[in-house]
């Protein structure tokens, strides 16, 4: 027994810790953009449908004897990938879609592993089940869902910031050979358990004789249960399916609709999680009676609060704006609290409805089915089919019709039929809602771009505004005599703005080569003069396409101007120097911070293409972290001196608030600010390791 429980919960961690692992590997590759969580989602679940598939046609077709040495063969297989290191030949070599490249290098990477990973469970529950009948089963699921969840909690505040990602890959590949020993001791021990119970029966070789025997069921089903129908089937596929669903869309929306906080995404995965522990513990913790109308009424809520609006007096401080959508110390909360009900709903009729041990593997196959099914829905199909997340309040709409189907009473059903209602009612409004106060919307693997009119047109602060979830990444005014007027974090008096108007003044009549890593509305362009060379940096093709049609900062702007596309780092360590004067690092403003733009190994790329006299500017305006301190060290690495620029706006100005670190060893341009700007040495931060690609801990930096 303890070698069956030790071998599920070390299969459930790593299986859970190998995800941040490698996705952290590689999301440098691909411009540190959460999509890549998502596309890597997409896979371990698809992996772990294998893995289930594997391990029903094991159960159900091959003699346990020869389980044991399929699967002992396998195992000592994928010993052969490791460590798990990504090929650096697997970098994309351009900006389009990486969601293939993706999905091959996890294959070749980890895939073999991953896959024996996920057959564990269902696998070794089936030989749990032979070996000791009568004990609970269906506990052992519950069992790798708590180290799951260890796994996923241990991971942010303790194994990434205490190693580097080598140690954690080798770590991770150690460990992987302890659990191959486990494993293949496991299906040996099955075989053994099967060869004891079917000893001297005539068909004992046959798969079928070893499925047949007598194992009892938690709740009181008799083992000769009969095979569950297609439509049971179905419906476990629907539940697991929803609960995906639910999953994703929630962390999507919360995370790019509500508040782009640093490791947010922990707590929608930590209350999945939990859902499964609880509904497959066995102990009772699902009440259908009252689980049912409680998801029904949050699922409304949360499709109230998608629209719901707070009416403010514009001139409180702490609000600033006439209408705000939901504070975050709310809505956060109410999505938590939805998706842990709905999941739990989803989950506890899965555990209602399963089968006995004998069929428990197509179980878990349907459910890892649904699980997949609907990652790929949210995953890959969503940002094609769909110009904004939508899935969201179609996944809730389909919960609360699900809860009316389920229902067993006609009081149930009427509040979920009334909540079903108000729940449409509510989408329909959600969709106007997004429509009206947007010009375009446009969708990709990269998130949702939104095009804003600020106000109509003619009026003085009328404006276009370029929104990527919640950040705002660009604004210009309508009004021919200010749509050139730098706005937002690149006010003339920013760090960016008094740095390029410095070096300018300091080479009169020269020409000035500017680099710019993010292109938002192209804001920055408006400083380029006739004879300047900008080269712009940027990742996702739709940015660039809205800044082109629907601003005018790149058409107005007199300089020269190139866009390359792709990661701006992975461009800049192809290209050859570039001999700049200025290059703007703007890509922390979100919780999807892309840290190898800010680690010595890009720094030393940047000084490569930065002249002598120039200047490396990091905007680091960002609500959630200090990133001052890491910039400093960058700075220290290539003995050059780094300044901060804090830029206040006046009362009743259209600027922002902007907070710039200028990093130089031009003797003028640090005076230069120092004395107009009040610039102060960034602050060194002992407390700090230095940020490599092989290092990097943003708990520390959290504000």
């Amino acid at each position: 027994m303890t070698l069956f429980a030790s071998t599920i919960a070390l299969s459930a961690f790593l299986l859970f810790l190998v995800q941040p692992i490698i996705a952290k590997q590689i999301l440098p590759w691909f411009g540190g953009s959460a999509a890549v969580w998502t596309t890597c989602m997409v896979f371990f679940q698809f992996t772990l449908l294998a893995g289930y598939f594997y391990a029903d046609t094991m159960v159900r077709k091959v003699t346990p004897r020869r389980q044991a040495v399929v699967h002992t063969a396998l195992l000592l297989l994928s010993l052969a990938v490791l460590p798990i290191v990504p090929s650096e030949a697997l970098k994309p070599v351009d900006g389009s879609d990486p969601t293939l490249r993706i999905l091959g290098l996890l294959a070749l990477t980890i895939g073999l592993p991953y896959l024996m990973l996920s057959t564990t469970g269902p696998l070794v529950q089936a030989w749990f089940a032979r070996r000791f009948q009568g004990e609970r089963v269906y506990r052992l699921y519950a069992l790798s869902n708590v180290a799951s969840m260890s796994a996923l909690i241990a991971y942010p505040p303790l194994i990434e910031p205490l190693t580097s990602a080598r140690v954690q890959s080798w770590g991770w590949s150690a460990a992987y050979g302890l659990f191959a020993v486990l494993a293949v001791l496991s299906a040996w021990a099955g075989a053994r358990a099967a060869g004891n119970t079917s000893h001297g029966s005539a068909a004992s070789g046959t798969p079928q004789a070893a499925m047949a025997q007598p194992i009892p069921q938690d709740n009181g089903v008799t083992p000769a249960e009969a095979a569950p129908t297609w439509a049971r089937q179905g419906l476990w596929l629907l539940l697991s399916a929803l609960g995906s669903v639910m999953l994703l869309a929630s962390t999507t929306h919360i995370t790019q609709n509500v508040a782009s906080i640093p490791f947010l995404w922990v707590l929608p995965l930590s209350l999945y999680l939990l859902t499964f522990i609880l509904c497959f513990d066995g102990q009772g913790w699902y009440r259908g009676a009252w689980m049912r109308p409680v998801t029904a009424l949050l699922c409304t809520a949360m499709l109230g609060a998608l629209t719901w609006r707070l009416k403010w007096p514009q001139d409180w401080p702490w609000i600033g704006v006439e209408e705000a959508l939901m504070p975050i110390t709310q809505a956060v909360p109410l999505y938590a609290l939805g998706l842990f009900a709905v999941c739990m709903f989803c989950h506890g009729e899965l555990v209602a409805r399963k089968p006995a041990p004998a069929h428990l593997t197509r179980f878990y196959l349907m459910v890892s089915l649904g699980g997949a099914v609907g990652g790929l829905l949210v995953g890959l199909v969503a940002p094609v089919v769909f110009d904004w997340t939508w899935e969201l309040p179609l996944a809730l709409v389909l919960a609360g019709l699900l809860v009316l189907a389920l229902s067993p009473g006609w009081p149930g059903r009427l509040l979920a039929l009334a909540c079903v209602g108000a729940s449409i009612w509510s989408a329909i409004g959600y969709r106007s809602d997004i429509r009206s106060a947007a010009v375009e919307i446009s969708r990709n693997f990269y998130g949702t771009l939104r095009v804003q009119a600020t106000a109509a047109d003619g009026q003085p602060h009328a404006s276009w505004r370029l929104m990527h979830g919640v950040i705002i990444h660009g604004e210009q005014y309508r009004d021919e005599a200010r749509r050139r007027q730098a706005t937002t974090y690149y006010a003339t008096t920013s760090g960016i703005g008094r740095t390029i108007s410095t070096l300018r003044e300091a080479a009169p009549g020269q020409s000035q080569r500017v680099g710019l890593i993010g292109l938002g509305g192209g804001t920055l362009a408006t400083y380029g003069r006739a004879g300047d060379h900008y080269r712009i940096y940027e990742l996702n093709p739709a940015v660039l396409d809205l800044a082109r049609r629907r601003f005018s900062y790149l058409s107005d702007s007199a300089a020269e101007i190139v866009t390359p596309l792709g990661d701006a780092r992975l461009v800049l360590e192809r290209e050859a120097p570039q001999r700049l004067d200025v290059l703007a690092v703007d890509a922390f403003s979100s919780d999807s911070i892309p840290v190898h733009l800010i680690t010595r190994e890009a720094m030393a790329t940047y000084r490569r293409h930065v002249q002598d006299g120039g200047a490396i500017v990091f905007h680091i305006s960002n609500r959630y972290l200090e990133l001052s301190g890491v910039v400093r060290q960058l700075a220290d690495s290539i003995g050059w001196t780094a300044l901060r620029v804090v830029d206040e706006p006046s009362k009743g100005s259209d600027d922002y608030h902007s907070d710039w670190v200028v990093v130089t060893r031009n003797p003028a341009l640090i005076q230069s600010l120092r004395q107009d700007a009040g610039a102060q040495d960034a602050p060194a931060d002992p407390r700090l390791k230095p940020w490599t690609d092989d290092y990097n801990n943003l708990f520390q930096v959290l504000k």
